[in-house]
């Protein structure tokens, strides 16, 4: 890949690149040949590129000879991490050659491949069923602040539905009902008053922080990990609202 001496001319710059960092610069690099000739790729003749004429009398290399083995290290993980990724797949019948995959070629600039891969950190398996599709596909496509209003709104409708669709009580006040501390349907009368008001508080503030000013005014979330954070408390929510709920039904 001889461009990347010309992207990254201090090889001690290189080398101290995480994968996920070097592989997005070369992703970019492999997009704008891509968007030339839509042509294959092989690791070996790319890296057959970065290191043509380096032996060569008289012929100034910027990475040195000394370095070689951790450059062409480096970059071994960089593209591991990019078929990781699903950023490169394989062309059929072609033994190691690949393409760039139809996600990677929507990628429009590094910030949003780093995105990406922050939010793929949160495994869809993990979410409960109500929000696993569409939070997760939002988190996917970076659309944080509509993950986590997504996520907490399902934390409302499960508590709504539990106390039986009650009229004209949302948000904040729907909570403090459903867990009073004293005869919430969905309160935990066996524990210590204390954990009563502590859960009411904690599902109320949660309702309060995160999903009632989105439903009041647009909100910008731009950090993946805020985000998943945000989302993971509503799925520990909304694992707590079933636990509830199937207590309250035993006989």
């Amino acid at each position: 890949m001889r461009e990347l001496t010309q992207t990254i001319p201090d090889v001690d710059a290189l080398l101290t690149m995480e994968p996920e960092v070097l592989g997005a610069k070369m992703l970019f690099l492999l997009k704008k040949r891509a968007s030339h000739s839509g042509e294959k790729f092989n690791a070996g003749n790319l890296n057959g590129e970065l290191w043509h004429n380096s032996n060569m009398p008289g012929v100034a290399h910027p990475y040195s000879q000394s370095s070689r083995d951790e450059v062409d290290l480096a970059i071994a993980e960089a593209w591991q991490w990019l078929i990781a990724q699903g950023f490169l797949v394989p062309v059929p019948h072609s033994g190691d050659w690949v393409v760039l995959s139809r996600r990677a070629l929507k990628f429009q600039d590094e910030q949003a491949v780093a995105i990406f891969s922050v939010a793929r950190m949160l495994r869809k398996e993990v979410l409960q069923a109500q929000i696993a599709n569409t939070v997760w596909g939002a988190l996917m496509r970076g659309e944080f602040a509509a993950a986590v209003f997504q996520a907490m709104k399902a934390v409302e409708v499960a508590v709504h539905e539990a106390l039986g669709k009650p009229a004209n009580l949302r948000g904040v006040d729907l909570m403090r009902k459903a867990f009073h501390a004293q005869d919430g349907k969905l309160t935990d009368l066996t524990t210590e008053v204390g954990e009563r008001q502590s859960r009411s508080d904690l599902f109320a503030g949660a309702i309060g922080s995160f999903k009632n000013p989105h439903s009041h005014r647009n909100v910008t979330l731009s950090d993946p990990i805020e985000a998943i954070e945000a989302v993971m408390l509503a799925n520990h929510l909304l694992r707590i609202v079933a636990s509830r709920v199937e207590a309250s039904n035993r006989p």
